[in-house]
């Protein structure tokens, strides 16, 4: 990769699954990267990174100096019942003192559930929102703080709402299938959008780097589908055979994905291609899953800790 990010500072709210690649591929790229971390374990494995960590104080306090020199935060973080946990840290910190000076760029990861059901319809970011689920509905503010924070400091904004995600380290159905625990749901109709980790990261990096006022960008393959589609069509890949075929069961399912199953579109994704030098490495899930069955536990690779900064 290139240095093009070389006197960047990237803090990431939260250093989760997608936050994690996203760090990977800014420190090849030549920034310096941050993150808050929870625990000292957390703050260790960040460390390990090349990552240096901020330890949140009370589980939420983010210290003054964890801005400084910041040009870049992303905020992956879910939203509480009280909105989105990394405004309130940074608005407490811009209170006792902070400053937002460097920072030229805001990423936050919301989620396509802001739609809420679209009967299967092809959808753009005009689509007007209409969240169904508490966190769906929690997101959307959290999107409305973020915006309103911007305009007041005149940043640049990037809403990344994200479809499913998959990927190595587990986030796939391979272990399901060798296990022979996989089984292809049948709810005619009904369809998901989904995207590769790799993928956000890559977008991710491309709106850090073109940047503009405000953008609202869905990150999704262009390739929606049915979960039996990609269950049988998975274990093909694997040359195993087709698992068995259950009816969709609202009841049978846990509360959350019984959410997540009452919801069907399909997210176009012109605004993500449009991004300059992007373009989806596996636009679909055949392309996904075959590189995962290469190497499926592979993850962002760790930086020596020698090049560590110290936990905070």
């Amino acid at each position: 990769m290139s240095a093009d990010l070389e006197g960047r500072h990237l803090l990431l709210f939260g250093a989760g699954y997608c936050a994690r690649a996203v760090a990977a591929q800014a420190l090849a790229r030549g920034a310096r990267v941050s993150a808050t971390a929870r625990t000292d374990t957390a703050a260790a494995r960040l460390a390990a990174r090349g990552i240096r960590p901020w330890r949140l104080a009370d589980g939420h306090w983010l210290p003054r100096m964890a801005l400084a020199g910041v040009t870049d935060l992303l905020v992956s973080t879910p939203p509480a019942s009280g909105g989105c946990p990394a405004f309130a840290s940074v608005s407490d910190a811009l209170a006792a003192g902070a400053s937002l000076g460097t920072l030229r760029w805001i990423g936050y990861y919301s989620s396509s559930a802001v739609y809420g059901d679209c009967s299967g319809a092809w959808i753009d970011e005009r689509q007007p929102p209409a969240p169904a689920s508490p966190d769906a509905q929690g997101r959307l503010v959290a999107e409305r703080h973020w915006r309103g924070l911007a305009l007041r400091h005149r940043l640049t904004l990037d809403i990344l709402r994200i479809a499913g995600i998959y990927g190595p380290e587990g986030r796939n159905i391979l272990a399901q299938l060798r296990s022979g625990r996989a089984r292809a749901i049948i709810k005619p109709g009904q369809v998901f959008n989904r995207i590769h980790r790799d993928d956000i990261a890559a977008a991710t990096l491309a709106a850090l780097r073109h940047p503009r006022p405000e953008r609202l960008i869905h990150l999704a393959d262009g390739a929606p589908c049915s979960s039996a589609e990609l269950t049988r069509g998975v274990a093909a890949l694997m040359g195993l055979p087709a698992p068995p075929e259950h009816p969709f069961d609202a009841a049978a399912l846990p509360a959350g994905m019984a959410a997540f199953w009452a919801e069907n579109r399909r997210l176009r994704v012109d605004a993500m291609l449009a991004l300059p030098g992007f373009a989806l490495r596996f636009p679909d899930w055949r392309a996904g899953y075959a590189d995962l069955l290469q190497d499926p536990e592979a993850e962002p690779p760790p930086v020596s800790a020698a090049t560590a900064a110290p936990a905070r």
